[in-house]
């Protein structure tokens, strides 16, 4: 299954995950925090009837500011086989939801592809979205080839200094767009079912960070210098300071509402047509889910 010698991301540990864990902390067994229809995507994603979201354990990143940070860097969660995870996403199916959403599903690739095979023999017909920190491996976006139908890449940083300030890589903006280039090449251009709701694509979000405007400026400057005019983007304002970022003199705070009305309008001269920007809210820690214990 190529865990033997891990090279799933592009850290290539050349871990045996079937003897060892290698930097995201992952074994050969699946582990996810949370399986439940979840309201909080972007309209085209939830909808009404919410995505039927996966939030897997462990995390090739080491962001200190993340909000799911129980599962991504404490490793909370439980352990499923790949037929129980193919399981998960017919029942959410027959919950109505609009998709299966993925969440940070980077180190269990390979058992995804096999829970995806059994769950479309058993019956699952609603879209794939793979839901991801952009730091991938482009050969194994190749491998997800066929298998999905919705990528949903977070691009953090152009700064490669911020990316291993506060999520501990290098080379985090080469390998991201590399890998947002071959998502797009699968998926294409974004399209919609009668109700408005993706049906296949890409959206490439970007949560603002406080403090950092001019990291934000230039991922939107290289997005639309450099990838198809169609593109969808969304603009997420909903940070607030959690795990290790409240020990951050800079980032230890919300985005306040002077930076947010920079960036909306940044975003306007560059006449994006096509995308999001989410609402500076108060409350943001509230739509955080309550993850599954060990």
């Amino acid at each position: 299954m190529g865990l033997e010698k891990c090279e799933i991301c592009p850290h290539r540990c050349k871990i045996n995950r079937y003897k060892n864990v290698g930097r995201c902390k992952s074994s050969d067994k699946v582990k996810i925090g949370l399986a439940s229809l979840h309201f909080y995507e972007e309209p085209c994603i939830s909808g009404k009837n919410g995505s039927g979201t996966i939030f897997f354990s462990n995390c090739n990143l080491n962001c200190i500011f993340c909000q799911n940070y129980e599962i991504s860097q404490k490793g909370q969660g439980k352990e499923i086989s790949i037929q129980e995870l193919a399981n998960i996403m017919i029942d959410l199916q027959n919950k109505e939801a609009n998709n299966i959403n993925l969440v940070t599903p980077t180190s269990y690739v390979y058992q995804i592809i096999e829970a995806i095979k059994i769950a479309k023999h058993n019956g699952l017909k609603i879209p794939i979205i793979y839901n991801t920190n952009s730091y991938e491996n482009p050969d194994t976006i190749k491998l997800l080839n066929g298998y999905i139908d919705i990528y949903l890449p977070d691009l953090k940083y152009y700064s490669n200094e911020l990316a291993y300030k506060y999520s501990g890589v290098k080379n985090y903006f080469e390998i991201a767009a590399k890998a947002i280039k071959e998502m797009y090449n699968q998926v294409g251009n974004n399209q919609f079912d009668k109700n408005g709701m993706l049906k296949k694509g890409i959206i490439i979000r970007h949560l603002v960070l406080p403090g950092y405007i001019q990291n934000s400026k230039n991922i939107l400057k290289w997005i639309k210098n450099n990838l198809d005019k169609n593109i969808y983007v969304s603009i997420m304002a909903q940070y607030f300071p959690t795990y290790k970022a409240k020990e951050d003199e800079i980032i230890n705070r919300k985005l306040n509402q002077k930076e947010f009305k920079e960036i909306e309008k940044f975003l306007y001269t560059l006449d994006i047509e096509n995308g999001y920007i989410q609402e500076l809210g108060e409350h943001e820690e509230e739509y955080v889910p309550e993850f599954w214990k060990n």
